[in-house]
């Protein structure tokens, strides 16, 4: 072949590569098993603004899913697949969500402010937050007077970082180690799941978010019954019921 026909060929192929629409991002998830400070953990990244990020707390009939296996089965009787899957924030004896739980923008359960034990009371906890093609973590008090009109939210605590700090009741030098999971935001849009898969502290899983993840608003979400699921490794944990549940799905 002349020089002048290879300049052809290559010239119709570059344009041809240029005319190819780009093909759509998947919603499957970017989960990396992750070492920091002697712990492992799985990290799974999603772009709020393409991947459909939801939070599932009851079927139809109101009966909650209360685990990974029900929900999998609903979502693929609707033609979705699960692709990802975590505890999506505390919940009581009735797998009823404790603090604001909004589902489809409906208030399934009111905000709750009151103080009391536990890790839900340790202050300020926070929402996390699913709008139009965005994202968000931020501590409660302050997502109440935004007055934000979100399609999902989902309160938890407590807050581990909060506008790039460590939450102040966080320290290194004290705190029990568990298996734990939460999530944080970037940018308004990158969303971070991450669950401990072996026993860590406040400190150490804060310190995650924000030294290793560089976010600057981060959630807990659960302790000792946090449960994973993921396409690619399955169900981790899962020993217990649940009550919300944050998803990912696709087509």
């Amino acid at each position: 072949m002349s020089l002048k026909n290879t300049f052809v060929v290559l010239a119709a192929t570059y344009a041809a590569l240029l005319a190819e629409p780009a093909c759509p991002a998947s919603a499957q998830p970017a989960c990396t098993n992750m070492r920091d400070q002697n712990h492992d953990y799985t990290v799974c990244t999603f772009d709020a603004r393409q991947d459909h990020i939801r939070l599932y707390w009851s079927d139809s009939d109101g009966k909650p899913f209360a685990g990974v296996d029900r929900l999998k089965a609903t979502l693929a009787s609707k033609g979705q697949e699960l692709v990802f899957a975590m505890n999506g924030g505390m919940y009581d004896e009735n797998l009823a969500p404790v603090g604001l739980y909004i589902e489809n923008g409906h208030i399934v359960h009111a905000a709750n402010l009151r103080n009391g034990f536990g890790n839900f009371h340790l202050k300020p906890n926070g929402v996390f937050f699913l709008g139009a093609n965005e994202a968000g973590v931020a501590e409660t008090t302050s997502y109440l007077n935004a007055r934000r009109s979100d399609v999902f939210a989902t309160q938890s605590g407590p807050m581990l970082v909060i506008n790039g700090r460590l939450h102040p009741r966080i320290r290194a030098a004290n705190g029990s180690a568990k298996i734990r999971n939460g999530v944080g935001v970037r940018d308004g849009y990158a969303v971070y799941f991450v669950y401990a898969r072996e026993p860590v502290t406040f400190f150490e899983f804060a310190s995650l978010f924000k030294d290793r993840l560089g976010t600057p608003n981060a959630l807990f979400l659960d302790g000792s019954i946090s449960t994973l699921y993921t396409a690619r490794d399955g169900t981790v944990g899962g020993i217990v019921p649940l009550g919300p549940i944050v998803a990912v799905t696709q087509p």
